[in-house]
């Protein structure tokens, strides 16, 4: 038997990839999966197992998963094209006869307009008649999203967004990659859907003053409508289908949707979540 972590050259599968160690998994009954397989070798020096697994190449995935696997499915970043890619996974893990599939997926995908949710609700679906047990985690929003937003805060003084007084529960990129790690090593979380995101929702007042304190200069919010959003992304050069897909997050954040604190991340880490300031400071460290 093995833990499977797909896509381990990710930001998030290393992170995984890393946790599992922490939490005491031997190195040895870890297999780090990425398309190329030579980019594995610092697992592989620690003794990690390391495979290749190409979501468009079943034949690569059929090889990886063997019986009693647990499958850790690191949702795909091909949006549009996921819900194949990762059926060609819970395919070969029933396949196989793994003990459970682990997924990342989206806040309450089954029941919410959040405009990336339909891929994660169709994999969801797709797991669920597979038979395989799992462990759903429904990954909240990454403080490190906004990255960006710091940076234009020490560019330009300011952070323009379209979300209104919408809040954002984020928690960093460990925490998420902490909680697959448990689910993938506590047989007792099986079955289990978890909604997963940070302890505090901080409203854009909060991250243009977070902001501030970390690049050491003024930096304010400047809330604009959904119009004004797409034209300044626009004039900004990025195409009018890339504009409309984050004016259209920035509508969701607007109506709350990323702003839900259930517990379930701290309770599943057994610590707080990390705070905003530290996470973003980390991401530009």
């Amino acid at each position: 038997m093995s833990i499977i972590v797909t896509a381990a050259t990710g930001q998030l599968g290393s992170l995984v990839v890393e946790k599992l160690l922490e939490r005491g998994a031997a190195p040895e009954t870890v297999t780090a999966t990425a398309r190329d397989e030579s980019r594995l070798k610092v697992f592989a020096d620690r003794g990690v197992k390391t495979a290749t697994l190409d979501y468009t190449k079943p034949d690569t995935i059929a090889s990886a998963i063997h019986p009693g696997d647990v499958v850790i499915l690191i949702s795909g970043d091909a949006v549009g094209q996921r819900v194949p890619q990762h059926q060609a996974v819970i395919d070969a893990a029933a396949a196989a006869g793994a003990a459970r599939i682990v997924y990342t997926s989206a806040p309450a995908a089954t029941d919410t307009t959040l405009i990336l949710a339909p891929e994660h609700k169709a994999t969801e679906e797709l797991i669920a008649a597979s038979g395989v047990p799992s462990v759903i985690l429904r990954n909240g929003w990454y403080t490190e999203n906004y990255v960006a937003a710091l940076e234009s805060g020490r560019d330009r003084g300011e952070i323009v967004e379209s979300v209104g007084d919408g809040r954002v529960a984020s928690a960093s990129r460990v925490d998420y990659a902490e909680a697959a790690a448990v689910a993938a090593l506590d047989e007792s979380l099986a079955g289990q859907v978890l909604e997963l995101s940070g302890d505090y929702a901080w409203n854009f007042d909060e991250l243009a003053a977070t902001v501030a304190g970390i690049v050491g200069k003024r930096v304010v919010y400047r809330s604009v409508t959904p119009d004004e959003h797409l034209e300044i992304l626009k004039s900004a050069g990025l195409d009018e289908g890339t504009a409309g897909f984050l004016v259209a997050l920035d509508g969701n954040i607007r109506e709350g949707l990323l702003a839900v604190t259930t517990g379930d991340l701290a309770r599943i880490i057994g610590r707080p979540t990390t705070p905003l300031a530290e996470g973003l400071a980390a991401a530009v460290a």
